[in-house]
């Protein structure tokens, strides 16, 4: 199993990969996925994304469709038939086929084919759209139903930056914010546990992912920026309208995610159908769904 991975690992590091730029930033893009692989400062030649070093966490920003988390047991059902789902879902672990590629812009795009309809039962075409505009980087999602049924399905995004232990997360408003628990097997334990009073600030340190990611719901703020206390800049992360927000990294690690979800882990009170799953999106037949996220960077 061991080996499998590791070639498996090897394979993902030759994989094609597409590169935009501007004045200020370069970016690249792997083809597995639709997964950003660097995003560098023109300026001082440094990469803010977390370089997916193995040996830790071997992510860098993956995109999660068609469910956020884990499903109980890994299952799910649908119009009276059971499914079989992975964590996160099936597009990070898919080849994205090219539309376009200006100099700043870069479109990709996954579709429904015979292998996701054993797991997933519902057609659909996924639009990844990457834009560098001045020192920001945007991403725009946006799923097709292809069906002529209405369509269920969660959609968020899992980048990491490059941070330490005493950097920290500061929101643009004050928060009083819980977040949801989750077990062992990343299933939401129906427990809450305080984490912000009328506060801004996270800081980083070395335990508080112990318990897995910080999800938090009912967010006032728009933006949340992760300040080095060395100079190594910040980052002004646009979650925009995401109902969800997902904070986490392998305890310890010298990165971060911020996850925009649309969607959450299942927890223990299993629905009988995905339809109705908290936090999933109902998409209406031929109808399209879109979200953006932006991060800004300075140093």
């Amino acid at each position: 199993m061991y080996l499998q991975r590791l070639s498996f690992l090897r394979s993902v590091k030759r994989m094609k990969t597409y590169c935009i730029e501007n004045d200020k930033l370069s970016l690249s893009v792997k083809e597995y996925g639709a997964e950003l692989h660097s995003i560098v400062s023109k300026d001082t030649g440094f990469d803010f994304l977390w370089n997916g070093d193995e040996s830790v966490w071997y992510g860098q920003s993956p995109i999660l469709f068609p469910i956020i988390g884990r499903l109980l047991d890994d299952k799910y059902r649908y119009d009276g038939n059971e499914y079989t789902m992975p964590k996160h879902g099936l597009f990070r672990k898919r080849n994205a086929q090219l539309v376009s590629c200006d100099k700043n812009k870069l479109v990709l795009v996954q579709t429904a084919d015979a292998e996701t309809l054993k797991s997933y039962p519902f057609k659909f075409v996924v639009y990844i759209t990457f834009e560098i505009v001045g020192k920001s980087v945007k991403v725009t999602h946006k799923v097709v139903n292809t069906n002529d049924k209405t369509m269920y399905f969660s959609i968020g995004a899992h980048p990491g930056f490059k941070c330490k232990i005493g950097d920290y997360l500061e929101f643009d408003e004050n928060e009083t914010l819980s977040t949801e628990m989750i077990d062992s097997d990343s299933i939401r334990v129906n427990e809450k546990i305080p984490v912000l009073n009328n506060e801004k600030k996270i800081v980083i340190t070395e335990h508080i992912f112990d318990n897995d990611a910080l999800i938090f719901s009912n967010i006032k703020s728009k933006h949340i920026t992760l300040h080095s206390t060395d100079s190594a800049g910040k980052v002004k992360f646009d979650f925009g309208s995401s109902p969800y927000l997902g904070i986490w990294a392998k305890p310890g690690a010298p990165y971060v995610c911020l996850e925009p979800w649309f969607g959450v882990n299942d927890s223990r009170d299993k629905k009988d159908c995905i339809c109705k799953k908290e936090g999933i999106i109902s998409l209406e037949s031929n109808k399209s769904f879109e979200f953006a996220w932006t991060a800004e960077f300075s140093e």
